[in-house]
């Protein structure tokens, strides 16, 4: 039902009380949506809603076939097949989500965004959908944005000598901090975590982004709406004349913004955003190619984070066995020019045995057979895998020569940062993921 003084979607006690008792993986999830096309559609909708949260699920696909309906989840990055149903239940389910959602009922033949949100016990947690008119009716994608995956910074995975040095970096009150990567990769909850790290009642924190995923108590968030022309430009211009200490705008994503964030930043304010780049060298390039000249982005950008998330493996799926002789070349070959006095002591004496003229160790691998707690995947949870540098002085100087993305990465790697890759064969070697997960993933340097 349909709370109307919240103005959220609370779902049934009983419906809550069952996927609790019962679904414990994606095969258990997709037989309780069987039982469940049986109901009324409300209860179908939050047994699907609420079992996708209580799996931890980022996102919920609906999609059209020709004779009958697919639903997949997206469980660690990885979509999986949870059931089918027939057309009338998905017609239904159509129609009673774009009615949650304020999508137009009569609009089938162009895309339409919308969200909604579901009131849980003592949270609230956003869904944002997005349907795209495809061969047999509308594709329906819901991610979910559950309050409760919101990070401290130091539970993101971060490596101690990088969570040292961001920390550091983190108390200086200006500049600009990127967090680059692709789609998925986890840069909004990186950057909430940063958030939450310097947030203080002594400073004022604004946020323009579109859409707001997580709800700060003590910050002051606004939603970018282009439709109504309330574009991130016009909201960040907006912004800087709200006297704040820090501001975070969700992403950039055009010239406009690109320029007011990097002057906002030479102003004074501590800017923090996230660029669409490949690895931290390329988002200098970005912002030159957005229109920000090169003597501004040089006494402006302070630090850029890059990241990727790479699924860890289960501990019940997993066994340490020794590495082939192909795997330890790879290994030794990645790991050959990375800096020992970047790393802890504690870490580089785990890695040593894989650099040395004669390399050996073991690494994980995955059993034959999974289990059902990790839905037969091998693998569990995820964390990020980083590569981070300073713009220091020669940094600065180097970038008034308007560098290439290879030239600028070649000085970073002499310079001593860790590339992703590394970050990664460094997670492979402590056994905490596997070097088929990292190929996945991420590129050999």
């Amino acid at each position: 039902m349909v709370d109307k003084l919240l103005g959220s979607v609370v779902i049934e006690k009983l419906v809550i009380e069952d996927v609790k008792k019962n679904i414990k993986n994606i095969d258990d999830f997709g037989k309780k949506v069987q039982e469940y096309t049986s109901q009324n559609i409300t209860n179908l909708l939050g047994l699907i809603l609420f079992g996708a949260i209580n799996l931890e699920t980022s996102d919920i696909h609906i999609e059209p076939q020709k004779d009958r309906i697919r639903l997949r989840m997206r469980l660690d990055g990885i979509l999986h097949d949870t059931t089918f149903f027939e057309n009338e239940i998905y017609r239904n389910l159509l129609s009673r989500l774009k009615l949650l959602s304020k999508l137009k009922l009569n609009i089938t033949e162009r895309p339409q965004d919308g969200r909604f949100t579901i009131a849980i016990e003592d949270s609230l947690v956003e869904i944002r959908i997005s349907t795209l008119p495809s061969e047999w009716g509308e594709s329906i994608v819901m991610r979910v944005l559950n309050p409760k995956n919101l990070m401290k910074l130091e539970m993101l995975g971060l490596r101690k000598d990088l969570y040292k040095f961001l920390d550091k970096e983190l108390t200086k009150p200006s500049g600009m901090i990127l967090v680059a990567g692709p789609t998925g990769s986890g840069k909004t909850t990186t950057l909430y975590a940063i958030l939450m790290k310097i947030y203080n009642p002594g400073i004022k924190v604004i946020t323009i982004e579109d859409p707001i995923e997580y709800h700060l108590t003590g910050i002051s968030q606004t939603q970018a709406e282009p439709d109504k022309g309330y574009d991130f430009a016009e909201g960040l211009s907006s912004i800087v004349r709200q006297d704040p200490d820090v501001i975070l705008v969700g992403e950039i994503r055009d010239s406009s913004t690109a320029q007011i964030a990097v002057r906002a930043a030479l102003t004074g304010h501590l800017v923090l955003s996230t660029l669409h780049t490949n690895d931290a060298s390329g988002a200098i390039p970005r912002l030159v190619d957005s229109g920000v000249g090169l003597t501004s982005i040089s006494p402006a950008l302070k630090v850029v984070v890059s990241q990727r998330l790479i699924r860890m493996v289960c501990k019940n799926c997993s066994v340490l066995t020794e590495a082939s002789s192909e795997e330890l070349e790879e290994i030794k070959k990645g790991l050959k020019n990375i800096p020992q006095k970047t790393l802890t002591e504690e870490d580089f004496e785990k890695i040593k045995p894989f650099i040395t003229k004669t390399p050996k160790g073991k690494i994980a691998k995955i059993k034959e057979k999974s289990c059902k707690d990790c839905n037969f995947t091998g693998y569990k949870g995820r964390k990020g895998i980083f590569e981070i540098f300073l713009v220091d002085s020669e940094m600065e100087k180097f970038i008034l020569t308007n560098p290439s993305v290879t030239s600028i990465k070649e000085l970073l790697v002499k310079k001593g940062m860790v590339t992703i890759y590394q970050s990664g064969l460094i997670e492979v070697i402590l056994g905490e993921t596997t070097l088929d997960e990292l190929r996945r993933v991420v590129e050999a340097d």
